[in-house]
């Protein structure tokens, strides 16, 4: 895309809409001088759409706002698994798929991808008290309800509103780079990394008192990226057993710790391939990862490309 153009953005505002998840997308790609993106928050037709929670939404655009768009998010909404959103609706949001324009939802705005069709044999999620619902309604496609959010490519999905900043920033840092994804995070006074498979927050039996010092033993771990981290040693500061840190720790973010451990390390390589001038080398030993080569065999593992060609992308002089 070339960079003098604008990311258009349309958010997708349908009857029973709740505002968080309609303010989200609006707030996070808002056009400032660091985020080149232009947004219009539209409905099935300009006016007044009744919404959630006591809210009601005047938008200024209808349907036409999705052949604009390059990314169309729809936000969640009330009671999704009583009917589809009217055809009109899921019209546009297929024709704007085969235009080439990415779907994301937020919340039980998946389930108006499902009515598309778009997400049969694909991976997707929604808000955990809807993911039953949603395989009922749609059995073609595999719900997750242990993820906070699914990048299937042109199809995006998010669990419940919170998770909604997490997939505007994972889209962010796809667009413009971590920095930037960053950037945004603290702005919003958000976590500026939770991976898409971190587990959503589902009422369970099982007690949780050690969230917060696993919360702490991972801060801790960020800022200690280019030392020696072991299970043992992280097991050691949250103040437990490796054997139990290592379930724990898979069941609250997805990962296992050492798995954690390495994309932090990839994700502050990036950061400073995007902002620095340290070489490969140099980059490689301020995360933890000893060499250049082994530095490039991780990044491409978890990327898909090389230091060299991510730092021609998104470096500051691009």
């Amino acid at each position: 895309m070339p960079p003098t153009r604008l990311r258009r953005i349309a958010v997708l505002v349908l009857e029973g809409a709740k505002p968080l998840d309609v303010g989200i997308p609006a707030q996070v790609f808002t056009t400032r001088a660091s985020m080149p993106y232009a947004v219009r928050v539209c409905g099935a037709a300009p006016g007044l759409v009744t919404g959630g929670d006591g809210l009601a939404y005047h938008v200024a655009d209808g349907l036409d706002a999705l052949t604009w768009a390059d990314v169309v998010f729809v936000p969640g909404y009330r009671h999704p698994d009583r009917e589809d959103p009217p055809q009109a609706v899921v019209d546009a949001l297929v024709a704007a798929h085969d235009r080439g324009a990415r779907l994301a939802a937020i919340s039980t705005g998946a389930f108006a991808l499902a009515a598309t069709g778009l997400l049969d044999g694909r991976r997707a999620t929604t808000h955990w008290h809807y993911t039953r619902a949603l395989a009922d309604k749609h059995p073609l496609v595999h719900v997750d309800e242990n993820v906070l959010f699914v990048d299937e490519g042109s199809v995006l999905t998010s669990a419940g509103a919170a998770s909604g900043i997490d997939l505007c920033l994972h889209i962010l840092r796809g667009d413009l780079g971590v920095a930037a994804s960053n950037h945004a995070a603290r702005r919003l006074v958000a976590a500026p990394y939770r991976s898409g498979g971190q587990a959503q927050y589902v009422p369970r039996s099982v007690p949780q008192p050690l969230g917060e010092r696993f919360a702490a033993t991972r801060e801790w771990a960020l800022h200690r990226l280019g030392e020696h981290l072991t299970l043992e040693s992280l097991a050691q500061h949250a103040a437990v057993s490796p054997r139990t840190f290592s379930r724990r720790f898979v069941e609250d973010t997805g990962y296992t710790p050492m798995q954690w451990v390495m994309r932090a390390r990839i994700d502050l390589a990036r950061e400073l391939l995007e902002r620095s001038d340290r070489t490969i080398e140099q980059i490689a030993n301020d995360v933890g990862l000893g060499t250049g080569a082994n530095l490039r065999l991780h990044f491409r593992g978890i990327l898909g490309t090389t230091p060299s060609e991510y730092r021609r992308t998104f470096s500051r002089g691009e």
